[in-house]
């Protein structure tokens, strides 16, 4: 059990921000990663749709022997961590628990900032989280649903994005905010934009790390976590997408810290 691989699942290419931080917070655990590029976004859709997406998705990864599942996707652990883990009976961690309990230690002046998919800022759980860690904060989201198909297009420094950003991020502006989450997997993907924009006085929490740690903790709790030597990447680390694999590979080898050698279509709905 302790060699065997950790689950992260996200909508498309967003989650590989958690993956790459597995990688780097604790290197000796092995990980099959599947992206859902073929349902793409997320953000817009509806709760029971995001809820039946995660179910056939922990249900495939169930069948590639994982010890532990990380739902890398910032909409899906709004709307289906808790039936998830109600369901299925293994360690299942989310992106927003962690993000947000960094950012209520964050925060100076209790005003905090959130952009997220359509989704996530309709949900309130960030803010239901936030206030759970510290009362008397105010939470000001921002929906961004071009976000990630910018991201997704692999427009990461472009002017259309810098236009997008701009529109976006102006009203946050000028709402006293000391601290803003990035609360989609895809949006760290724009820090360098998302922090000019902003400015050097908002301080920008990334979920992604967070998770890590939160990962490294809980396969400690549990008395899983990999103590072998680690392998070459192409043997550590798995990678599976309901559609087009060589766009996949190709944003991948981008963002990773390697070029991945293994990426495989599957049909999710077969789950």
């Amino acid at each position: 059990m302790n060699n065997a691989p950790i689950g992260v699942f996200d909508s498309g290419v967003g989650g590989l921000t958690v993956a790459r931080e597995i990688m780097r917070q604790i290197p000796n655990e092995r990980i099959v990663y599947f992206g859902d590029t073929a349902r793409v976004p997320y953000g817009s859709k509806s709760k029971d749709i995001i809820i039946k997406y995660s179910r056939q998705i922990i249900r495939f990864l169930l069948t590639e022997n994982v010890k532990a599942i990380v739902i890398a996707c910032n909409t899906a652990s709004a709307f289906a961590i808790e039936t998830m883990q109600q369901e299925f009976d293994i360690p299942i961690v989310g992106v927003v628990k962690p993000g947000a309990k960094v950012a209520a230690e964050t925060t100076k002046n209790g005003r905090i900032g959130l952009i997220g998919t359509e989704g996530t800022i309709r949900s309130g759980v960030y803010a239901d989280y936030i206030k759970s860690f510290r009362e008397n904060t105010e939470v000001i989201g921002k929906a961004c649903p071009l976000f990630v198909p910018l991201v997704e297009e692999g427009m990461l420094h472009d002017e259309v994005t810098d236009i997008v950003a701009n529109r976006y991020l102006s009203e946050l502006k000028n709402k006293d905010i000391d601290t803003l989450i990035m609360g989609c997997t895809h949006y760290p993907l724009l820090r360098s934009t998302v922090a000019k924009i902003m400015g050097e006085g908002v301080n920008l929490v990334n979920p992604a790390y967070e998770t890590a740690i939160e990962l490294k903790n809980v396969l400690t709790r549990e008395n899983i976590a990999n103590v072998c030597e680690v392998d070459s990447p192409s043997s550590m680390y798995r990678f599976y997408v309901s559609d087009d694999e060589d766009k996949f590979k190709t944003f991948a080898n981008s963002i990773l810290p390697f070029d991945i050698t293994m990426t495989q279509q599957i049909n999710i709905e077969e789950y």
